[in-house]
């Protein structure tokens, strides 16, 4: 979001989606509705803080909305059948020391035929049958399995 572009968008899209005000005051976003404008018009720049409480109330309002939609949703994932191809990054290895460390690569491969259940259980609020999915994907993963076995975050893209 560091460009005119980026903010420009996320400033449309909070101002013309349902809940754009509402995602904004939620991320802290105190300004007028006169400087939003301004902001969204170009004229005027946020600091760098209220930047980020923007893209917080953008990001926080997209996975709002795609949610609320969990057909589409499962549709877009399930891609009639070819699945979507999911991404793993390895656990972040800088506080273990130097000489245990083991060199990790990010993962890539297709997933199939889960879909549905992830984003019922997403939905749901149900980290438990998350997490049995998530074990059910990475279980290929031989060897690497524990490194990418605890998630801080998942990202989707919808």
């Amino acid at each position: 979001m560091n460009t005119r572009r980026g903010l420009g968008a996320r400033m449309r899209y909070l101002r013309t989606t349902k809940g754009g005000a509402p995602a904004l005051r939620e991320a802290g976003v105190t300004a007028t509705p006169a400087t939003i404008r301004a902001w969204a018009n170009g004229k005027q720049t946020p600091r760098p803080a209220t930047r980020e409480a923007i893209d917080t109330a953008y990001w926080n309002l997209r996975a709002a909305n795609v949610i609320a939609n969990s057909g589409a949703f499962k549709r877009h994932l399930n891609r009639a059948g070819r699945g979507s191809r999911v991404e793993i990054h390895p656990v972040n290895q800088q506080p273990v020391d130097e000489n245990r460390r083991r060199d990790l690569r990010v993962r890539s491969f297709q997933v199939r035929y889960v879909w549905d259940d992830a984003v019922d259980a997403l939905t749901a609020g149900d980290t438990g049958k998350l997490e049995e999915i998530w074990d059910d994907i990475i279980a290929d993963l031989d060897s690497d399995y524990g490194a990418y076995q605890y998630v801080s975050h998942v990202g989707l893209g919808a």
